[in-house]
Protein backbone atom coordinates (compact mmCIF):
# COMPACT_ATOMS: atom_id res chain seq x y z
CA UNK A 1 0.00 0.00 0.00
CA UNK A 2 1.05 3.74 -1.05
CA UNK A 3 1.58 6.23 1.48
CA UNK A 4 -0.60 9.26 -0.08
CA UNK A 5 1.54 12.67 -0.31
CA UNK A 6 -0.98 14.00 1.56
CA UNK A 7 0.18 12.30 4.46
CA UNK A 8 2.76 14.96 4.71
CA UNK A 9 2.49 18.66 5.98
CA UNK A 10 4.74 21.71 6.22
CA UNK A 11 3.93 23.59 9.39
CA UNK A 12 4.42 27.11 8.63
CA UNK A 13 6.27 27.52 12.05
CA UNK A 14 8.22 24.39 11.83
CA UNK A 15 12.09 24.52 12.36
CA UNK A 16 14.76 23.22 10.09
CA UNK A 17 15.84 23.54 6.38
CA UNK A 18 13.31 22.18 3.87
CA UNK A 19 15.43 18.62 3.88
CA UNK A 20 15.55 18.28 7.22
CA UNK A 21 11.67 18.97 7.88
CA UNK A 22 11.15 16.39 5.21
CA UNK A 23 13.21 13.73 6.92
CA UNK A 24 11.41 14.65 10.30
CA UNK A 25 8.46 14.22 9.04
CA UNK A 26 9.52 10.49 7.38
CA UNK A 27 11.59 9.57 10.65
CA UNK A 28 8.42 10.35 12.89
CA UNK A 29 6.29 8.33 10.62
CA UNK A 30 8.45 5.01 10.80
CA UNK A 31 9.18 5.60 14.54
CA UNK A 32 5.03 6.06 15.80
CA UNK A 33 4.49 2.95 13.67
CA UNK A 34 2.25 5.06 10.39
CA UNK A 35 4.60 4.23 8.12
CA UNK A 36 5.06 0.24 8.00
CA UNK A 37 8.06 -1.61 6.13
CA UNK A 38 7.52 -2.09 2.22
CA UNK A 39 5.38 0.94 1.88
CA UNK A 40 5.69 3.02 -0.91
CA UNK A 41 7.09 6.59 -0.63
CA UNK A 42 4.90 9.47 -2.84
CA UNK A 43 7.18 9.95 -5.71
CA UNK A 44 9.77 12.83 -5.58
CA UNK A 45 7.63 15.03 -8.43
CA UNK A 46 4.13 14.36 -6.61
CA UNK A 47 5.12 14.92 -2.64
CA UNK A 48 6.99 18.43 -4.47
CA UNK A 49 4.32 19.35 -6.14
CA UNK A 50 1.65 18.52 -2.94
CA UNK A 51 4.35 20.41 -0.54
CA UNK A 52 5.11 23.52 -3.07
CA UNK A 53 9.05 22.86 -2.94
CA UNK A 54 11.47 21.92 -5.55
CA UNK A 55 11.85 18.35 -6.56
CA UNK A 56 15.46 18.43 -6.07
CA UNK A 57 14.93 18.79 -2.56
CA UNK A 58 12.69 16.06 -1.99
CA UNK A 59 15.29 14.08 -4.03
CA UNK A 60 18.21 15.08 -1.65
CA UNK A 61 15.49 13.87 1.37
CA UNK A 62 15.42 10.87 -0.14
CA UNK A 63 19.03 9.93 -0.80
CA UNK A 64 19.38 10.72 2.75
CA UNK A 65 16.69 8.66 4.57
CA UNK A 66 17.90 5.69 2.05
CA UNK A 67 21.48 6.57 2.98
CA UNK A 68 20.06 5.97 7.37
CA UNK A 69 18.19 3.05 6.52
CA UNK A 70 14.81 4.47 6.74
CA UNK A 71 14.28 4.17 2.91
CA UNK A 72 15.42 1.71 0.46
CA UNK A 73 15.34 2.47 -3.79
CA UNK A 74 13.86 -0.40 -5.53
CA UNK A 75 14.83 1.40 -9.36
CA UNK A 76 12.24 2.35 -11.23
CA UNK A 77 9.74 1.43 -8.68
CA UNK A 78 10.53 4.40 -6.46
CA UNK A 79 11.07 4.40 -2.69
CA UNK A 80 9.87 2.06 -0.14
CA UNK A 81 10.13 1.97 3.83
CA UNK A 82 13.17 0.30 4.69
CA UNK A 83 12.71 -3.62 6.22
CA UNK A 84 15.61 -2.33 8.17
CA UNK A 85 14.43 0.97 9.48
CA UNK A 86 14.20 1.76 13.19
CA UNK A 87 11.10 0.36 14.72
CA UNK A 88 9.37 1.71 18.47
CA UNK A 89 8.62 -0.74 20.43
CA UNK A 90 4.91 -2.03 19.70
CA UNK A 91 3.56 -2.15 23.35
CA UNK A 92 -0.05 -1.41 24.26
CA UNK A 93 -0.75 1.46 26.12
CA UNK A 94 -2.58 1.26 29.90
CA UNK A 95 -4.75 3.17 31.14
CA UNK A 96 -3.19 5.59 33.83
CA UNK A 97 -2.72 3.47 37.35
CA UNK A 98 -4.11 4.27 40.81
CA UNK A 99 -0.83 5.29 42.89
CA UNK A 100 -0.81 2.56 45.73
CA UNK A 101 2.07 4.83 47.82
CA UNK A 102 0.93 8.08 49.23
CA UNK A 103 4.12 9.92 47.84
CA UNK A 104 2.90 13.41 48.96
CA UNK A 105 2.78 11.87 52.72
CA UNK A 106 6.18 10.15 52.33
CA UNK A 107 7.90 12.79 50.92
CA UNK A 108 6.58 15.31 52.57
CA UNK A 109 6.46 17.59 49.77
CA UNK A 110 9.45 18.92 50.68
CA UNK A 111 10.85 20.07 47.46
CA UNK A 112 7.05 21.25 45.58
CA UNK A 113 5.92 23.41 48.43
CA UNK A 114 8.57 25.72 48.21
CA UNK A 115 7.54 28.87 47.03
CA UNK A 116 9.57 29.71 43.85
CA UNK A 117 9.60 32.56 41.46
CA UNK A 118 6.95 31.62 38.51
CA UNK A 119 6.44 32.74 34.82
CA UNK A 120 4.64 30.73 32.25
CA UNK A 121 6.49 28.65 29.89
CA UNK A 122 5.47 30.62 26.78
CA UNK A 123 6.59 34.21 28.70
CA UNK A 124 8.26 35.32 24.99
CA UNK A 125 4.67 35.51 23.54
CA UNK A 126 3.24 38.14 26.00
CA UNK A 127 3.98 41.53 24.64
CA UNK A 128 4.90 42.69 27.87
CA UNK A 129 7.15 40.66 29.85
CA UNK A 130 9.11 42.53 32.65
CA UNK A 131 11.11 39.23 33.87
CA UNK A 132 14.07 38.70 35.02
CA UNK A 133 17.19 36.71 33.83
CA UNK A 134 15.90 35.79 30.09
CA UNK A 135 18.21 36.25 26.94
CA UNK A 136 16.95 38.68 24.24
CA UNK A 137 17.72 37.07 20.99
CA UNK A 138 18.14 41.19 19.62
CA UNK A 139 21.06 40.92 21.66
CA UNK A 140 22.86 37.47 21.39
CA UNK A 141 25.63 36.40 18.59
CA UNK A 142 23.59 33.34 17.15
CA UNK A 143 26.53 33.61 14.31
CA UNK A 144 29.61 33.22 16.50
CA UNK A 145 27.97 31.23 18.97
CA UNK A 146 27.46 28.82 15.88
CA UNK A 147 30.42 29.15 14.52
CA UNK A 148 31.93 28.14 18.25
CA UNK A 149 29.69 25.27 18.76
CA UNK A 150 30.76 23.59 15.25
CA UNK A 151 33.91 24.26 16.01
CA UNK A 152 34.17 22.11 19.14
CA UNK A 153 32.60 19.54 16.93
CA UNK A 154 35.19 19.15 15.24
CA UNK A 155 37.68 16.08 14.94
CA UNK A 156 40.34 18.11 16.56
CA UNK A 157 38.18 18.10 19.21
CA UNK A 158 36.80 14.81 19.25
CA UNK A 159 38.03 13.86 23.27
CA UNK A 160 36.66 16.97 24.35
CA UNK A 161 33.19 16.02 22.53
CA UNK A 162 33.08 12.43 23.45
CA UNK A 163 35.37 11.91 26.34
CA UNK A 164 34.64 10.81 30.23
CA UNK A 165 36.49 13.41 32.01
CA UNK A 166 35.54 11.90 34.98
CA UNK A 167 36.08 14.16 37.25
CA UNK A 168 38.33 17.13 35.15
CA UNK A 169 37.07 19.86 33.15
CA UNK A 170 38.00 21.77 30.14
CA UNK A 171 41.39 22.94 30.48
CA UNK A 172 40.71 25.39 27.64
CA UNK A 173 37.79 26.91 29.41
CA UNK A 174 39.49 26.83 33.01
CA UNK A 175 42.22 28.74 31.43
CA UNK A 176 40.70 31.05 30.42
CA UNK A 177 38.35 31.44 33.85
CA UNK A 178 41.46 31.88 35.50
CA UNK A 179 43.35 34.50 33.05
CA UNK A 180 40.86 36.70 32.17
CA UNK A 181 37.05 36.38 34.05
CA UNK A 182 38.37 36.07 37.96
CA UNK A 183 41.23 38.52 37.55
CA UNK A 184 38.10 41.30 36.44
CA UNK A 185 36.64 40.53 40.05
CA UNK A 186 39.95 40.75 41.74
CA UNK A 187 40.35 37.08 42.79
CA UNK A 188 43.74 34.96 42.09
CA UNK A 189 42.94 31.53 41.63
CA UNK A 190 44.70 28.13 40.57
CA UNK A 191 43.64 24.94 38.52
CA UNK A 192 42.71 22.80 41.40
CA UNK A 193 40.44 25.95 43.40
CA UNK A 194 37.97 25.70 40.84
CA UNK A 195 35.08 23.68 40.07
CA UNK A 196 32.84 23.98 36.96
CA UNK A 197 28.91 23.72 37.54
CA UNK A 198 25.57 23.15 36.25
CA UNK A 199 25.16 26.93 36.66
CA UNK A 200 25.25 28.87 39.76
CA UNK A 201 21.96 26.87 41.21
CA UNK A 202 24.17 23.53 41.07
CA UNK A 203 26.97 25.37 42.67
CA UNK A 204 24.63 26.19 45.71
CA UNK A 205 23.59 22.93 46.09
CA UNK A 206 27.09 21.03 45.91
CA UNK A 207 28.53 24.19 48.33
CA UNK A 208 25.21 22.93 50.45
CA UNK A 209 25.89 19.38 50.62
CA UNK A 210 29.59 20.05 51.30
CA UNK A 211 29.21 22.36 54.38
CA UNK A 212 25.60 21.92 55.55
CA UNK A 213 23.39 19.33 57.04
CA UNK A 214 21.27 18.74 59.99
CA UNK A 215 22.21 20.33 63.16
CA UNK A 216 24.54 23.02 61.13
CA UNK A 217 22.87 26.44 60.67
CA UNK A 218 23.42 29.34 57.93
CA UNK A 219 22.02 32.88 57.55
CA UNK A 220 20.64 33.88 54.02
CA UNK A 221 19.78 37.20 53.25
CA UNK A 222 16.43 38.34 53.84
CA UNK A 223 14.74 38.80 51.40
CA UNK A 224 17.32 36.95 48.79
CA UNK A 225 17.21 34.94 46.30
CA UNK A 226 14.45 32.04 46.60
CA UNK A 227 16.55 29.49 44.72
CA UNK A 228 18.72 29.21 47.59
CA UNK A 229 16.32 28.71 50.49
CA UNK A 230 14.98 25.63 47.89
CA UNK A 231 18.43 24.36 48.05
CA UNK A 232 19.02 24.84 52.14
CA UNK A 233 15.52 23.79 53.45
CA UNK A 234 15.19 20.32 52.17
CA UNK A 235 19.03 19.80 53.32
CA UNK A 236 17.84 20.14 57.36
CA UNK A 237 19.98 22.44 57.95
CA UNK A 238 18.43 25.89 60.50
CA UNK A 239 17.93 28.27 58.23
CA UNK A 240 18.33 31.96 59.53
CA UNK A 241 17.25 35.10 57.81
CA UNK A 242 18.79 38.31 58.07
CA UNK A 243 16.74 41.33 57.06
CA UNK A 244 19.51 43.57 54.53
CA UNK A 245 18.97 47.16 54.67
CA UNK A 246 20.18 49.69 52.11
CA UNK A 247 23.41 48.37 52.19
CA UNK A 248 23.30 44.75 51.49
CA UNK A 249 23.37 42.05 54.73
CA UNK A 250 24.38 43.92 57.85
CA UNK A 251 27.38 41.74 59.96
CA UNK A 252 26.14 42.84 62.99
CA UNK A 253 22.28 41.31 62.80
CA UNK A 254 24.35 38.20 62.47
CA UNK A 255 23.29 35.12 64.80
CA UNK A 256 25.94 33.77 67.25
CA UNK A 257 26.89 30.09 65.99
CA UNK A 258 26.19 30.63 62.97
CA UNK A 259 28.85 27.73 60.46
CA UNK A 260 27.73 29.79 56.69
CA UNK A 261 26.59 32.70 55.83
CA UNK A 262 25.47 33.34 51.91
CA UNK A 263 25.51 36.54 50.71
CA UNK A 264 25.06 38.33 46.92
CA UNK A 265 27.43 41.29 48.14
CA UNK A 266 27.98 43.24 44.82
CA UNK A 267 24.28 42.98 43.82
CA UNK A 268 21.83 41.83 46.46
CA UNK A 269 18.95 40.06 45.19
CA UNK A 270 16.25 40.62 44.52
CA UNK A 271 16.84 44.99 45.93
CA UNK A 272 20.19 45.52 43.71
CA UNK A 273 22.12 47.17 46.63
CA UNK A 274 25.91 47.13 46.91
CA UNK A 275 27.61 46.64 49.99
CA UNK A 276 30.28 48.83 51.19
CA UNK A 277 33.98 48.02 51.46
CA UNK A 278 33.72 48.88 54.71
CA UNK A 279 30.85 46.66 55.68
CA UNK A 280 32.90 43.86 53.29
CA UNK A 281 35.57 44.04 55.59
CA UNK A 282 33.21 43.72 58.61
CA UNK A 283 31.91 41.05 57.40
CA UNK A 284 34.99 39.51 56.72
CA UNK A 285 36.25 40.29 60.41
CA UNK A 286 33.27 38.69 61.76
CA UNK A 287 34.01 35.80 59.84
CA UNK A 288 37.51 35.10 61.16
CA UNK A 289 36.25 35.93 64.61
CA UNK A 290 33.13 33.61 64.74
CA UNK A 291 35.17 31.42 62.78
CA UNK A 292 32.02 31.19 59.94
CA UNK A 293 32.23 30.84 55.84
CA UNK A 294 31.01 33.22 53.33
CA UNK A 295 29.00 31.85 50.25
CA UNK A 296 29.48 34.94 47.34
CA UNK A 297 27.03 34.72 45.00
CA UNK A 298 28.11 37.15 42.54
CA UNK A 299 25.43 37.01 39.67
CA UNK A 300 25.24 39.57 36.84
CA UNK A 301 28.17 41.12 37.93
CA UNK A 302 28.97 41.89 33.95
CA UNK A 303 26.09 44.13 33.64
CA UNK A 304 28.09 47.03 35.32
CA UNK A 305 26.99 50.32 33.03
CA UNK A 306 26.55 53.44 35.17
CA UNK A 307 30.20 52.79 37.48
CA UNK A 308 32.82 50.05 37.80
CA UNK A 309 31.41 47.36 39.68
CA UNK A 310 32.81 46.77 43.28
CA UNK A 311 35.50 43.91 43.78
CA UNK A 312 34.29 40.69 44.68
CA UNK A 313 34.66 39.93 48.51
CA UNK A 314 36.65 37.19 47.29
CA UNK A 315 38.96 39.59 46.39
CA UNK A 316 39.49 41.14 50.07
CA UNK A 317 39.76 37.21 51.55
CA UNK A 318 42.99 36.58 52.96
CA UNK A 319 41.91 33.07 55.30
CA UNK A 320 40.47 31.14 52.59
CA UNK A 321 36.96 31.78 54.33
CA UNK A 322 35.07 32.78 51.08
CA UNK A 323 33.56 30.59 48.69
CA UNK A 324 32.88 32.39 45.41
CA UNK A 325 29.79 30.96 42.88
CA UNK A 326 29.81 32.29 39.31
CA UNK A 327 27.66 31.65 36.52
CA UNK A 328 27.01 32.98 32.72
CA UNK A 329 23.37 32.22 33.09
CA UNK A 330 23.18 36.14 32.92
CA UNK A 331 25.63 37.15 30.45
CA UNK A 332 25.41 34.57 27.87
CA UNK A 333 21.91 32.61 28.29
CA UNK A 334 20.27 30.76 31.00
CA UNK A 335 19.55 27.41 29.27
CA UNK A 336 23.28 26.86 29.05
CA UNK A 337 23.77 25.93 32.80
CA UNK A 338 27.55 26.68 33.20
CA UNK A 339 28.31 28.14 36.54
CA UNK A 340 31.85 27.91 38.40
CA UNK A 341 32.68 27.75 41.97
CA UNK A 342 36.13 28.92 44.02
CA UNK A 343 37.50 28.28 46.75
CA UNK A 344 40.34 26.69 48.78
CA UNK A 345 41.43 23.72 47.30
CA UNK A 346 40.47 21.18 50.05
CA UNK A 347 36.88 22.33 49.71
CA UNK A 348 36.86 22.18 45.77
CA UNK A 349 38.36 18.51 46.39
CA UNK A 350 35.58 17.45 48.25
CA UNK A 351 33.31 19.58 46.07
CA UNK A 352 34.62 17.57 42.85
CA UNK A 353 34.02 14.52 44.84
CA UNK A 354 30.41 14.86 45.16
CA UNK A 355 30.06 16.06 41.75
CA UNK A 356 31.99 13.10 40.14
CA UNK A 357 28.93 10.70 42.06
CA UNK A 358 26.00 12.92 41.43
CA UNK A 359 26.79 14.25 37.57
CA UNK A 360 30.19 13.51 36.67
CA UNK A 361 30.83 17.16 34.97
CA UNK A 362 29.05 19.83 32.74
CA UNK A 363 28.72 18.53 28.76
CA UNK A 364 31.60 18.38 27.55
CA UNK A 365 30.85 19.97 24.13
CA UNK A 366 29.40 22.70 26.03
CA UNK A 367 32.53 23.19 27.87
CA UNK A 368 34.63 23.57 24.99
CA UNK A 369 32.00 25.71 22.91
CA UNK A 370 32.08 27.98 26.04
CA UNK A 371 35.73 28.16 25.35
CA UNK A 372 36.18 29.39 22.05
CA UNK A 373 33.62 31.85 22.77
CA UNK A 374 35.53 33.35 25.36
CA UNK A 375 38.93 33.05 23.92
CA UNK A 376 38.07 34.48 20.53
CA UNK A 377 36.60 37.45 22.18
CA UNK A 378 32.71 36.97 20.88
CA UNK A 379 31.95 36.93 25.40
CA UNK A 380 33.44 40.38 25.63
CA UNK A 381 31.79 42.29 22.90
CA UNK A 382 28.16 40.33 23.62
CA UNK A 383 28.86 42.09 27.25
CA UNK A 384 29.67 45.45 25.86
CA UNK A 385 26.39 45.08 24.02
CA UNK A 386 24.00 44.14 26.68
CA UNK A 387 25.29 47.11 28.69
CA UNK A 388 24.42 49.48 25.94
CA UNK A 389 20.91 48.14 25.41
CA UNK A 390 20.66 47.58 29.20
CA UNK A 391 21.88 51.39 29.70
CA UNK A 392 18.80 52.49 27.51
CA UNK A 393 16.55 50.12 28.79
CA UNK A 394 17.00 51.16 31.93
CA UNK A 395 16.35 55.02 30.58
CA UNK A 396 13.39 54.37 29.14
CA UNK A 397 12.52 52.46 32.50
CA UNK A 398 13.16 55.20 34.77
CA UNK A 399 10.84 57.65 33.00
CA UNK A 400 8.09 55.87 32.50
CA UNK A 401 7.84 54.51 36.48
CA UNK A 402 8.42 58.41 37.14
CA UNK A 403 5.48 59.24 34.59
CA UNK A 404 3.19 56.53 36.02
CA UNK A 405 4.01 57.28 39.97
CA UNK A 406 5.28 53.64 40.59
CA UNK A 407 7.81 52.76 43.94
CA UNK A 408 10.74 51.72 43.47
CA UNK A 409 12.33 50.00 46.65
CA UNK A 410 15.45 49.20 45.21
CA UNK A 411 17.19 49.70 41.64
CA UNK A 412 20.89 49.37 41.97
CA UNK A 413 23.92 51.94 41.28
CA UNK A 414 25.94 50.23 38.92
CA UNK A 415 23.58 48.98 36.71
CA UNK A 416 22.20 45.55 36.39
CA UNK A 417 18.59 44.66 34.75
CA UNK A 418 15.99 44.90 37.03
CA UNK A 419 14.04 47.56 39.45
CA UNK A 420 13.10 46.05 42.89
CA UNK A 421 9.24 47.67 43.08
CA UNK A 422 6.87 48.48 46.19
CA UNK A 423 3.44 48.31 45.68
CA UNK A 424 0.99 50.50 47.90
CA UNK A 425 -0.29 49.08 51.02
CA UNK A 426 -3.08 46.54 50.45
CA UNK A 427 -2.43 45.96 46.81
CA UNK A 428 -1.50 41.83 47.15
CA UNK A 429 1.35 41.56 43.97
CA UNK A 430 0.56 37.80 43.03
CA UNK A 431 -2.78 39.30 42.50
CA UNK A 432 -1.56 42.25 40.45
CA UNK A 433 0.05 39.36 38.44
CA UNK A 434 -2.34 37.40 37.67
CA UNK A 435 -4.38 40.11 36.57
CA UNK A 436 -1.71 41.57 34.39
CA UNK A 437 -1.41 39.03 32.44
CA UNK A 438 -4.49 38.81 30.80
CA UNK A 439 -3.24 42.51 29.42
CA UNK A 440 0.01 40.49 27.96
CA UNK A 441 2.08 42.39 31.29
CA UNK A 442 4.24 40.05 33.33
CA UNK A 443 5.79 40.99 36.68
CA UNK A 444 7.04 38.79 39.14
CA UNK A 445 5.83 39.28 42.64
CA UNK A 446 7.96 39.76 45.46
CA UNK A 447 6.57 36.79 48.04
CA UNK A 448 9.04 34.23 47.03
CA UNK A 449 11.76 36.43 47.94
CA UNK A 450 11.36 36.42 51.66
CA UNK A 451 11.23 34.34 55.06
CA UNK A 452 7.91 32.12 54.64
CA UNK A 453 6.67 33.05 57.91
CA UNK A 454 7.21 36.87 57.40
CA UNK A 455 6.73 37.18 53.63
CA UNK A 456 4.64 40.81 52.77
CA UNK A 457 2.85 40.91 49.32
CA UNK A 458 3.54 44.43 48.17
CA UNK A 459 7.02 44.22 46.81
CA UNK A 460 7.60 43.08 43.33
CA UNK A 461 10.43 42.36 40.82
CA UNK A 462 10.99 44.02 36.98
CA UNK A 463 13.20 42.63 34.57
CA UNK A 464 14.01 44.57 31.61
CA UNK A 465 17.01 41.73 30.07
CA UNK A 466 13.53 40.70 27.29
CA UNK A 467 12.09 43.30 26.53
CA UNK A 468 12.76 46.12 23.97
CA UNK A 469 12.41 49.88 24.71
CA UNK A 470 9.36 50.63 22.51
CA UNK A 471 6.72 48.42 24.57
CA UNK A 472 8.24 49.21 27.94
CA UNK A 473 6.26 52.48 28.36
CA UNK A 474 2.88 50.90 27.67
CA UNK A 475 3.44 47.87 29.78
CA UNK A 476 4.53 50.28 32.51
CA UNK A 477 1.26 52.40 31.84
CA UNK A 478 -0.97 48.98 32.73
CA UNK A 479 0.92 48.04 35.28
CA UNK A 480 0.34 51.62 36.86
CA UNK A 481 -3.27 51.52 35.80
CA UNK A 482 -3.93 48.06 37.37
CA UNK A 483 -2.37 48.97 40.63
CA UNK A 484 -4.57 52.37 40.68
CA UNK A 485 -7.47 49.72 40.21
CA UNK A 486 -6.49 47.64 43.17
Amino acid sequence: MSIPAEAFVLPPAARGTLQQRIRQMVTEGVLSGRFRAGQKMPSSRGLAEHLGISRITVTLSYAELVSADYLMARGRSGYFISENAPRAPELQARAPRAEGVDFAQLTGGRFSRLATVKRPLDWENYPFPFIYGQADASLFDHQNWRLCALRALGRKDFAALTSDMYDRDDPLLIEHLLRSILPRRGIAAREDEVLLTLGAQNALWITTAVLLGAGRRAAVENPGYSGLRGVLEPSGTDVIPVDVDADGLPPDRLPAGVDVVFTTASHQCPTNATMPLERRLALLEAASRENFVIVEDDYEFEMSFLKPVSPALKSLDSEGRVIYAGSFSKSVFPGMRLGYLVGPASFIREARALRLMMLRHPPGHIQRTVAYFLSLGHYDALINRMRNAYRRRRQVMEEAIREHGLTVAGQGGFGGSSFWMRAPAGVDTEALAEGLRAEGVLIEPGRAFFDPAQAPRTFYRLGYSSISPAKIPEGIARIGRAIRGA
